[in-house]
């Protein structure tokens, strides 16, 4: 008997089931009335047990396909992310670098610059001054002329004395 009871009682629950779907897909949308009259649909309304488990199926899979594709999309936007920061830290990366190799070749520039005014600058000042340095460096070559005359004249003259001396001395 109660085997009879259950048997009634899960067929009522089919009826219950069955009309309220049909109201909720003929009164609410007409897209789930088109749905439900195609063959599928159809198929699934004599199938009540084979409904419910793709309804469940579908209910429970929506968390796990849900959560793929925010995982995928956050993936995503992270890569675009990642990529544009990489591409940024390697611009950056360029950019300072450029900026110390300029700096460098400012500095270098500078440094060479002064060197070679102060070269310019000194030699042009030794041109200008040049017949008067060359006139005074003529005027010392003859003064230390006249000094090395001078001190082979003295040198001669020693000689002189000393031969004199010993000339004296073989005399005496």
């Amino acid at each position: 008997m109660e085997n009879k009871s259950s048997v009634i009682d899960f067929q009522q629950l089919q009826e219950r089931w069955s009309t309220q779907i049909k109201r909720l897909y003929v009164d609410s949308q007409p897209l789930i009335s088109q749905a439900m009259n195609s063959r599928c649909g159809q198929y699934l309304s004599s199938h009540p047990f084979l409904a419910l488990a793709v309804m469940l199926f579908s209910a429970m899979a929506a968390l796990p396909v849900g959560l793929f594709l925010i995982f995928a999309l956050v993936t995503l936007i992270m890569t675009t992310v990642g990529f544009v920061f990489f591409e940024v830290f390697v611009l950056f990366a360029g950019m300072l670098t450029l900026l110390c190799v300029l700096s460098g070749l400012v500095i270098f520039s500078v440094i060479v610059s002064f060197v070679l005014m102060a070269f310019y600058t000194t030699i042009s000042n030794i041109l200008m001054y040049y017949p008067q340095l060359a006139k005074q460096v003529q005027d010392q070559e003859k003064d230390q002329k006249k000094e090395k005359d001078q001190d082979q004249e003295k040198e001669k003259d020693q000689d002189q004395e000393k031969d004199q001396e010993k000339d004296q001395e073989k005399d005496k």
